[in-house]
């Protein structure tokens, strides 16, 4: 298979969806697939046009099955330099990500949609993280991403046993956003895609940075330490942030998109009693 065809790119509106494409596999993570979602996810960050991104798969039962083993046996680096595991789960991001999971999502499958902002899953998906099982951990980001989705018990049951979840049990906790029938996730996350699309991009991806912004302090405390003990105890905490902190990063959104024609489509169209015409660019022509 060529490195194009490893992850399958496509855009529709505003809308891009990346999907993963090692059907023989499960879509585990190899070097070249690697390397090919890394730099898809360069273009969508630069695409002005794009406003937001759903990964998915071509497996009917599988999302992604974590790492391909037989790529670390051969002494390849399945890291890349800018998105770490899967080229994806480390990038430096804008834009918000929508995870469609019909099927399992385990290991570094599952760290993969720890990564996105919101899931959409079939009844069918289970999420799980049995890294514990074969004496390793979670370490492309379920470390200290599981513990921020989750309850704190909960958490530690995923990490601690190495047990998956399904996706009936992941929704009543609020880590799945839609709960679907098999084969209509894409459907629905298209759905729930355009209900975000309908909305400034800017303003989106401001209210997104400022999330990530509150997390780093917590990200910082755990992700060096890579401790189950860390991972729990900070588990439903305050992210490390005071609410003045908190408001000092919030208050530095406004005065940026003040300086966008977004910031002066949003009224006018109110006032025009029209649907906004966004253009999610980011600096004003005025």
């Amino acid at each position: 298979m060529e490195e194009q065809d490893l992850v399958l790119f496509e855009k529709k509106g505003h809308i891009a969806i990346f999907t993963l494409n090692r059907p023989k596999a499960m879509n585990a993570v190899s070097a070249e697939l690697s390397e090919r979602f890394e730099a898809l996810m360069e273009e969508f960050e630069k695409d002005e046009n794009l406003w937001i991104g759903i990964v998915t798969s071509s497996h009917p039962k599988t999302f992604c099955a974590g790492a391909d083993l037989k790529s670390v046996s051969a002494g390849k680096n399945i890291m890349t330099s800018k998105g770490g595991f899967a080229g994806f789960v480390h990038f430096p991001r804008t834009k918000p990500m929508i995870a469609a999971v019909d099927g399992y999502a385990l290991a570094g499958g599952c760290e993969i949609v720890l990564t996105c902002d919101m899931v959409v899953a079939s009844k069918k998906a289970k999420f799980g993280v049995p890294e514990v099982k074969r004496s390793l951990v979670p370490a492309a980001g379920g470390m200290f991403r599981l513990p921020r989705k989750l309850p704190e018990h909960i958490a530690n049951e995923l990490l601690l046993t190495g047990d998956p979840l399904p996706a009936q049990r992941m929704y009543d906790l609020g880590f799945v956003n839609v709960l679907c029938e098999d084969g209509k996730v894409m459907e629905e996350a298209m759905k729930l895609a355009k209900r975000v699309e309908t909305n400034a991009p800017l303003a989106v991806f401001e209210g997104l940075l400022y999330g990530s912004e509150l997390i780093l302090h917590y990200q910082a405390a755990s992700i060096n330490l890579f401790s189950l003990y860390i991972a729990r105890r900070v588990a439903m905490k305050t992210l490390g942030v005071t609410e003045e902190e908190a408001w000092d990063v919030s208050s530095e959104s406004m005065p940026y998109l003040a300086r966008t024609e977004d910031f002066r489509e949003g009224p006018r169209a109110f006032i025009e009693k029209r649907a906004p015409r966004w253009t999610g660019k980011k600096k004003s022509k005025l």
